[in-house]
């Protein structure tokens, strides 16, 4: 007999050996000796009162085996000489689109502009070292997509688009901690993501598949509104049957390219704001009602915050605890910030994105000029005027949070984990007041809301403007390009996803539907 139940457990219970069997026979009035093994389905933190409470949602087997297999499995096919889907990306979207056709006995063939994972990290290295920006194999660009060195977050929302178990008893396939099947906002880290997007890379190619590297999309070959063939950087043409484009929420170039053929897009709403860092610590003792250190049981506190500013939202965006502020620009003359965090989470800041909605209907009226594209040239403006007041070089515009607030410019700057560092910029006057001045009320509130987060301790450092595609790729019911047969928009570039699982999530429906529609 197998039953399934809630415990809640306290911090003092939670060092105790075995304290889940005993509370277990407890609730369910049996011996400890008749519970064969209890299983942990899920696992929350409630810190809302000063006694912490670990939440368990557990499965007990009473006088009965736990199962030695998941109840998913891969069916995996040897696809070598089966009928071709291309795939264009290697991020989420891609992998899991490659790997849906692979079990349906279908042959992925992946286009990626950037480099493999282990090639990344020399173009990572020089972002931040030497200030150099690689346009095709930076922390967005190259195999795994932005979220292989951006934390590897796995929390979602869509819950109606797919199957999110599948997605993630597929990592665990592939190398990544069981873990991630518990924690109620479970993550990989960007330490342990390479390996794990690695295996998946093997499991294609192991099955027959193909994954080419360095292999830029230039054009589109179209006639009579279907899609024949795709145009290399090398100057190479692949003929095609159907094509997922995965490419991303900053392959900017594809939108361009879109555009100039007058493929259908449309412009959509998006937000943008800055980055804000505060020492670990103190978000520990805001969520945990500690002094000092938190106690070694419970992990880095994270957070999230919303507000309401004149009709609009200002709220936290991909919060990393422990986390670092990273270089997430995609060309030279710009200025972009990322937060990612290691497994761990043990670094010794907190980072979040803090940015503001914006009304693609309303917002952009000086822009209207670039049509389906409007979003996306804002998009890039404020990224210059970053570059601009950080010193024309990947050194970030800054300011400390109280200052912003206060409409002051930082004399100095608190210690920060951005690597090509700070130079203090008047951030309050630099960014457009619809963003700026929501900023500004937003965090007074939240230092409302959160007693000892609006600090003169935490900076501020711009620009978070990646938050999501400024551009839709408008797509059927069937999940084909409105006017190009063929052509199969997905994931967070063509504006169907906020995240790595709801993005592997469409790219399994894609490699579903480019496959019916052959």
């Amino acid at each position: 007999m197998v039953k399934e139940i809630q415990l809640r457990v306290n911090l003092i219970e939670e060092r105790k050996e075995n304290v889940l069997a005993f509370k277990a026979s407890k609730q369910l009035k049996i011996t400890e000796k008749e519970i064969s093994a209890v299983k942990v389905l899920r696992k929350s933190i409630d810190a809302r009162k000063k006694d912490i409470i670990f939440n368990y949602k557990v499965a007990v087997y009473i006088n009965e085996q736990i199962p030695e297999k998941s109840d998913y499995e891969f069916d995996y096919k040897d696809v070598s000489n089966a009928k071709e889907i291309h795939i264009v990306g290697f991020g989420p979207a891609g992998m899991y689109a490659a790997l849906r056709c692979i079990e349906l006995g279908y042959k992925p063939v992946v286009l990626e502009r950037g480099k493999n994972v282990q090639e990344r990290r020399r173009d990572l290295k020089a972002i931040n070292r030497d200030h150099v920006v690689n346009k095709d194999s930076n922390y967005c660009f190259g195999e795994g997509g932005a979220g292989t060195y951006s934390d590897g977050k796995l929390y979602t929302r869509s819950l109606k688009r797919g199957d999110v178990r599948r997605i993630f008893e597929n990592l665990v396939f592939h190398g990544a901690t069981e873990q991630i099947l518990i924690d109620a906002h479970p993550h990989i880290g960007t330490n342990k993501l390479p390996k794990i997007i690695q295996n998946i890379r093997e499991t294609i190619l192991n099955f027959g598949g193909e994954v080419h590297f360095n292999t830029k999309v230039e054009d589109f070959i179209i006639k009579d509104n279907k899609l024949q063939a795709i145009h290399l950087q090398n100057g190479k043409e692949m003929l095609v049957n159907s094509v997922i484009l995965a490419t991303g929420h900053s392959a900017r170039d594809i939108y361009e390219l879109l555009d100039k053929k007058k493929i259908h897009l449309k412009a959509k709403s998006f937000a943008m704001g800055v980055r804000v860092e505060h020492p670990q610590e103190i978000i520990d003792q805001i969520q945990y009602s500690c002094s000092g250190e938190r106690d070694e049981l419970l992990p880095a506190a994270a957070y999230s915050l919303v507000h309401q500013v004149n009709n609009r939202g200002v709220y936290s965006f991909c919060m990393c605890p422990g986390g670092f502020i990273v270089p997430a620009a995609t060309a030279d003359g710009e200025v972009v910030v990322n937060g990612m965090s290691p497994s761990r989470r043990n670094n010794k800041f907190a980072n979040s994105g803090i940015v503001v909605e914006l009304d693609i209907d309303r917002d952009f009226k000086k822009y209207e000029k670039f049509g389906a594209l409007k979003g996306l040239e804002f998009q890039k403006d404020l990224e210059k005027i970053a570059f601009y007041a950080g010193g024309r070089t990947q050194t970030a515009p800054a300011q400390r949070l109280t200052d912003f607030v206060d409409g002051k410019l930082s004399t100095d700057l608190n210690d920060t984990s951005y690597q090509p560092g700070l130079n203090s910029a008047p951030l309050h006057s630099l960014l457009p007041k619809i963003i700026g001045s929501r900023l500004r009320k937003g965090f007074t509130a939240f230092g409302s809301k959160m007693h000892g987060y609006y600090t003169n301790e935490a900076n501020i450092v711009g620009v978070e403007s990646r938050t999501s595609s400024p551009v839709n790729i408008p797509r059927k019911e069937n999940l084909e390009h409105t006017q190009i047969t063929g052509l199969f928009p997905c994931g967070e570039g063509g504006g169907y996803a906020g995240g790595i699982v709801s993005a592997a999530m469409d790219g399994e429906r894609c490699a579903e539907a480019a496959i019916a529609n052959l």
